[in-house]
């Protein structure tokens, strides 16, 4: 077999080449069997070392069509945290079908990291020597359950009702698998979590997955759970005491801590940090071997070929929304923002003109320039304030000579420390209409205060104020803003009090804007002017978001090849 070395987070690991065929890829439906070589061959299996190469494909590869695109599409854009200005608009405009090609690439890319999942398990359970020690056996196999688990809680967040698969090589014998209920996924998922936090260990290689990633995971479905079965708009206090505990744990005794600086966690090499709890693992490697190792999300973030040859982001930014959700702008009418924020993260996450970022290199008529000023253009088709989060600049900046398309070398965040501390306080907050819990001020305040925020306090007199469930929400849009969480915070809202969910999405301002900074090369202060050309119904700046449209469809495709999908659910064991 063809040896590559690949990043995973702990120096000159070596794995190898795999032969690897995406279960639900472009040519396969999700529920054919998978082939017995997808993942590794039957000799493979035989000592710890070669069982840890083997399920690194289940940090990275697997989740590479995810996270190429869908991620941000639905987790941001149809959010409306972000918006695109001229294509894949179906997501900026709440009205994606079962025919639109991001839904199904989104569907097929997450059964993908179910199929691989499963196919890892068996080949574990089928193909380990006798050199391999139980402990490696018991951690591989909860590494790729975990990832099982993280992939159905968005299929599920996205679609509703789909079927869970644990052994895709049943279906051989039949395929016509039933859609379960969302509650009993939701209790399989909790089940699941928790029997992997029990066998994965405390420590472990920069990188993989431990029990506090499980139990941060188990944090995370605790609370949305308390919402799923909810009583009417009264969530399951029993669910939620149990969020508050896995967050508490994992805040408590981890040993992970915040980074100091926020934006630091997006530059590179910020891999593996103190605050990271699960993270997609990237690498950078030359030629074809390396298509599906990088992280490709980068190109598609870059708003410039003056920084990236493959600048494709250009109309990808902020929302006109998410851009008032920052303290410190100010409404002048119905169509501009004017003033500054303190808040860090705005900078880290957007890029509105004027804004300085020394670690990048601008790159104009062959000539270098350091730092990288977002520039200001009166083409008001382009003047929004573009994505920052994850973008690192050329390979110049983090050494690698010549960068390839869709080869990035820096990690995705799926989950990180900072979303225990509003776990908890959300959970702490509980059906209450407010909260004056310490504990929760505390952590809450904790987020704002490494953004460069003040405590929680009166606008008006500075006096300390109850906790909120907007106050909660507001600072999660902010904090995860580009990490692909807002789509799946408002599906958790969603499921006790959709009144709430349908009200935040249907006052989002989704239409096109222009920036207009006060100082080209060191802006202090802004203007953000709604377009008046761009006026509906070519670009619509609101959505209308309804019980009826609010779910993603299944798949036209997928329907057509598993008709069954039509059937009415049933209660998954």
């Amino acid at each position: 077999m063809k040896k590559i070395n690949i990043k995973f987070g702990w120096k000159n690991i070596t794995a190898f080449a795999l032969p690897l065929v995406l279960l639900a890829g472009c040519k396969k439906d999700f529920l054919e069997r998978p082939p017995t070589d997808a993942i590794v061959d039957a000799n493979f299996y035989k000592t710890d070392e070669q069982l840890q190469a083997a399920t690194a494909l289940l940090y990275n590869k697997v989740w590479f069509d995810y996270n190429e695109n869908p991620a941000f599409s639905i987790g941001d854009i149809r959010a409306g945290t972000a918006f695109r200005g001229y294509n894949e608009r179906s997501n900026v405009e709440f009205n994606t079908t079962d025919l639109t090609p991001e839904n199904r690439r989104a569907w097929q890319s997450l059964f993908v990291v179910v199929g691989q999942s499963n196919l890892a398990i068996a080949n574990v359970n089928r193909y380990g020597g006798a050199a391999v020690t139980p402990v490696a056996k018991k951690t591989a196999i909860a590494e790729a359950r975990f990832m099982r688990a993280v992939a159905y809680s968005l299929l599920t967040m996205n679609w509703g009702e789909v079927p869970v698969i644990e052994n895709n090589l049943d279906l051989l014998s039949d395929p016509t698998v039933k859609k379960a209920t969302v509650p009993s996924i939701w209790r399989f998922l909790t089940r699941e979590m928790r029997a992997v936090a029990a066998d994965l260990p405390e420590t472990a290689a920069p990188g993989r997955v431990t029990r506090w990633s499980a139990e941060g995971m188990l944090a995370r479905f605790y609370l949305t759970r308390a919402g799923v079965e909810a009583t009417g708009a009264t969530r399951n206090q029993a669910f939620l005491d149990s969020a508050k505990y896995y967050a508490q744990n994992v805040i408590a005794n981890s040993g992970k801590a915040l980074l100091t600086n926020y934006e630091d966690l997006f530059k590179y090499p910020y891999d593996n940090n103190n605050e990271s709890l699960f993270e997609l693992q990237w690498a950078f490697i030359p030629g074809n071997a390396g298509y599906g190792l990088g992280n490709a999300a980068i190109s598609h973030f870059n708003p410039s070929s003056e920084i990236s040859p493959e600048g494709w982001g250009g109309d990808k930014a902020a929302t006109w929304w998410m851009l008032s959700q920052y303290e410190g702008f100010t409404a002048s009418g119905d169509t501009m923002l004017q003033g500054r924020t303190v808040d860090k993260r705005l900078r880290a996450t957007f890029m509105l003109p004027g804004f300085s970022y020394p670690e990048i290199t601008r790159t104009v008529n062959r000539v270098d320039t350091k730092p990288y000023v977002v520039p200001y253009t009166l083409d008001a088709e382009r003047n929004f304030a573009n994505i920052k989060k994850y973008v690192i600049g050329q390979g110049k900046d983090f050494g690698i000579p010549t960068i390839e398309p869709q080869r990035y070398p820096n990690n995705t965040y799926m989950l990180r420390l900072a979303e225990m501390y509003l776990i908890y306080a959300e959970a702490a907050l509980g059906n209450s209409p407010s909260t004056t819990d310490a504990q929760a001020l505390a952590y809450f305040n904790r987020i704002r205060n490494r953004a460069g925020m003040a405590n929680l306090a009166d606008p008006s007199t500075g006096a300390a104020i109850p906790l909120t469930l907007d106050h909660i929400l507001n600072e999660r849009f902010k904090e995860f803003a580009m990490e692909a969480r807002a789509w799946y915070d408002l599906v958790a809202l969603h499921y006790w009090n959709p009144a709430k969910a349908y009200s935040i999405l249907n006052s989002q301002d989704r239409g096109f804007y222009y920036v207009t900074p006060d100082n080209v090369n060191n802006a202090s202060t802004w203007t953000i002017k709604k377009t008046p050309w761009a006026t509906p119904p070519a670009n619509p700046r609101m959505i209308n978001a309804t019980s009826g449209n609010f779910r993603l469809p299944i798949p036209a495709a997928e329907m057509t090849q598993a008709p069954w999908l039509a059937e009415a659910a049933v209660e998954y064991p």
